[in-house]
């Protein structure tokens, strides 16, 4: 993996990161040189390899900048998710030590709420704070200049806290210099997802999510673009490739619903012929969604399923995926499958149990009991007798009701292929005749829908293709659902509404 010194000589004014929606960008001179200065700021200030940078952004034009600065510092990077709160984020930059915090300016109140957490450097982006420096003020006071050592950096990302608090996801520094970095993720992306310098990447989930930040910093490193969404929205994003002409995109599977759910004369007039690879993950995709999906763009689809804790992966392309209708793919190379019941046993061709990867080393992840190198990341599944891993659900989501399980997210697949359903949440709760009972949450497409006659129809529309025992005893209705904005559903805080009610 190269970094951006490399093409800052090669190619100075070729565009690193384009901000989508308003055209904003940074030249990969600018992102070298900004990175160096931040850099040395740091180093004046007293930080050294092994010390932290955290980062409260949004999709900001100088993310990446910021990212670099702590990549050739050996500084461990920790990005906070710009919508917790000013008590969640606290949590966190306290938690991994931080030594250096930079803020965007317009979270003010979070930027607030750690302004009295001891620290080396605290910096605003876009405005001074009170208790913070203004950042191009106080990084333009410094040499764009390597420093004599530049030591590979390291992630360190936090769980997103659907679960509790957040868990550091801890890697040890490479001991390598920055510009070796890592050639093993830089062959396996251009073997993969074919990225090259030439690659034009419209990234429209938050870069402070560990996949949109991996892809997006091994593209950099590489010497492609990156276009920013500032938030995702459907028509916005196909504006974005009609525009920016991106040969790859990272979305998730919520995108590919408002995607979907636009309405025909805006989807006929989308211009998405630059896309090569659309690659999804986070979280589970309905078979009917990514079929529609394929339909619309072609076979362009790319999944992989993996977690931050990068303890292994797998992946499936279109085809593929056409012929193993609602799989994750195959092991990934370097990792092998196993499906296991709660023994540790293995489980044989189309029987579930627990999901783990096989690795080299001791990555992160709940350990399997009698093999040190099997780690999971939590979900059930079964593998058939093709190597092809199909998820069911996680260990701690699965409904038993009447001693019968229940998959939530086989009964979400079918929901979500109702036209009133925006999003959908399935989850168990507690019932005095069976232990559980099936629960059902929904975002409505139109929220001026009438609740109770939708309720009523989607228990109708359910009953039409699930068992007795699946279909959801009550449905309600809310606003939005509580997703971050890479995707990921927060259904432990919303089932925990149901549990702790009186």
């Amino acid at each position: 993996m190269t970094y951006p010194a490399t093409h800052a000589r090669s190619f100075p004014d070729k565009a690193a990161v384009v901000m989508a929606g308003s055209g904003d960008s940074m030249t990969y001179r600018e992102l070298d040189e900004g990175s160096m200065r931040l850099a040395r700021l740091l180093h004046a200030a007293g930080l050294r390899p092994g010390d932290h940078l955290a980062v409260v952004l949004g999709n900001h034009l100088s993310f990446l900048e910021i990212y670099w600065a702590a990549m050739r510092s050996g500084l461990y990077f920790t990005p906070v998710n710009a919508y917790l709160t000013g008590s969640e984020a606290r949590y966190v930059v306290e938690s991994c030590e931080a030594s250096a915090l930079v803020v965007d300016a317009r979270l003010a109140e979070t930027a607030a709420a750690l302004a009295d957490v001891p620290l080396r450097v605290r910096l605003s982006l876009d405005g001074a704070l009170p208790g913070y420096d203004d950042y191009a003020t106080a990084v333009a006071g410094h040499p764009a200049e390597p420093l004599a050592d530049e030591p590979l950096g390291a992630h360190m990302l936090y769980s997103s806290g659907s679960t509790g608090k957040p868990k550091a996801i801890t890697r040890s520094l490479s001991g390598k210099h920055v510009s070796e970095g890592n050639e093993a993720l830089r062959a396996w992306i251009h073997a993969v997802y074919d990225v090259t310098p030439d690659t034009v990447c419209l990234s429209p989930a938050p870069l402070y999510h560990s996949a949109p930040l991996s892809l997006c910093a091994a593209i950099s490193s590489i010497g492609g673009t990156i276009v920013l969404m500032e938030t995702f929205e459907a028509a916005a994003a196909l504006d974005a490739v009609a525009r920016h002409r991106p040969s790859h995109a990272l979305m998730v599977p919520t995108m590919f619903i408002r995607l979907l759910r636009l309405d025909d004369a805006t989807r006929a007039a989308a211009d998405v012929s630059s896309l090569r690879y659309v690659i999804h993950g986070a979280s589970p995709c309905p078979t009917s969604v990514k079929r529609s999906m394929i339909e619309w763009w072609g076979p362009v689809i790319h999944e992989y399923y993996a977690g931050s804790e990068d303890n292994g992966s797998t992946l499936i392309d279109s085809h593929e995926w056409l012929e193993h209708p609602g799989s994750v793919g195959t092991a990934s190379p370097g990792c092998t499958v196993h499906v296991c019941d709660v023994a540790g046993h293995e489980r044989p061709a189309g029987v579930d149990g627990v999901v783990y990867f096989e690795t080299a080393g001791t990555p992160a992840g709940a350990r399997h009991p009698d093999h040190p190198t099997w780690t999971t990341l939590g979900d059930v599944g079964h593998l058939d007798r093709e190597g092809y891993l199909y998820l069911t659900d996680r260990t701690d989501y699965l409904i038993i009701s009447g001693g019968v399980n229940i998959s939530p997210q086989e009964v979400e697949d079918v929901l979500i292929e109702h036209p009133a359903v925006m999003d959908v949440a399935v989850f168990g709760i507690p019932d005095d005749e069976f232990g559980q009972q099936v629960k059902a949450v929904v975002q409505l497409t139109d929220p001026t829908d009438d609740h109770g006659l939708v309720t009523t129809a989607l228990r109708d529309f359910a009953r039409s293709r699930l068992a007795r025992h699946k279909v959801p005893r009550s449905i309600d209705v809310i606003d939005e659902m509580p997703r971050s904005p890479a995707g990921k559903l927060y259904k432990r805080r919303l089932r925990d509404r149901y549990l702790t009610a009186p």
